[in-house]
C-alpha cells in the first residue's frame, strides 16, 4: 500500500531532523512534509475504495456462506423427514403383512376343512355303492364275499370317523389359537400342528 510508505517517508523525517536542544522540537523542510500529505491524500482514495471493496465482499462472501448454511440446514431436514415418512412406510407395511398373514393362515384351515368334507362326502357316496352293490349282487348265497364287503365298508366307516376326528381337532386348533401380534413377524407366528 502507498499509502503505508508514504508514513514511514514522514516517520524517517522526523526521526532524521535536527533537534532543537531543550525544546523538543524539530526542523524539518515543510516542503518535503507538505508533498508527502498531497501524495496521502492521493492516494486516500483509492484506498478507502479499496477497503470497502474488502468489506463488501466480506460480506458478501458472509451473506452467501450463511445461504449456503441454510440450504443444507434445509435439505438435511427434508432428508430427515423423508427417513421417518419411509420408516412410517415400513411399519405400515409390516402391520398389512401380518394382517395377510393372518387371513391366509385363516384361509388354508377352512380349505383343509373343506377338504376334509369333500373327502367324506366321496367316501360316504362310495360306502352307500357297496352296500347298494352288496344288497343286488351279493345276497346270503355270498356270505364271505358279504363279509368282505362288510370289512370295506367298516374300513370306510373308520377312515370316515378319523377324517372326522382329524376335521374337529382342525377346528379346535383355530379356536385355540391366539390371534397372532402385529408386533410377531410370519417367522415368529406359532404353527398349526399338522
Amino acid at each position: 500500500m502507498r499509502v503505508l510508505e508514504l508514513l514511514e517517508e514522514i516517520e524517517e523525517i522526523v526521526d532524521t531532523a535536527a533537534g532543537f536542544p531543550l525544546t523538543g522540537k524539530i526542523m524539518v523542510d515543510s516542503q518535503e512534509l507538505l508533498e508527502i500529505v498531497r501524495e496521502i491524500r492521493a492516494e486516500l482514495p483509492d484506498e478507502i475504495q479499496q477497503a470497502q471493496w474488502i468489506k463488501n465482499e466480506r460480506e458478501r462472501i458472509i451473506a452467501e456462506a450463511k445461504t449456503q448454511y441454510e440450504a443444507v440446514i434445509d435439505d438435511a431436514q427434508k432428508q430427515a423427514d423423508a427417513l421417518v415418512e419411509n420408516n412410517d412406510i415400513t411399519v405400515r407395511a409390516k402391520m398389512r403383512a401380518d394382517e395377510l398373514m393372518q387371513v391366509t393362515e385363516s384361509t388354508a384351515k377352512q380349505l383343509k376343512i373343506g377338504t376334509y368334507d369333500y373327502l367324506d362326502s366321496i367316501l360316504y357316496s362310495f360306502q352307500g355303492k357297496m352296500e347298494h352293490l352288496s344288497s343286488i349282487y351279493f345276497g346270503e348265497m355270498f356270505t364271505s364275499i358279504e363279509k368282505a364287503f362288510d370289512d370295506i365298508n367298516s374300513a370306510l366307516a373308520a377312515n370316515r370317523e378319523e377324517l372326522k376326528d382329524m376335521s374337529y381337532r382342525t377346528q379346535i386348533n383355530a379356536e385355540e389359537m391366539p390371534e397372532p401380534s402385529s408386533a410377531l413377524g410370519p417367522e415368529q407366528a406359532p404353527r398349526e400342528e399338522e
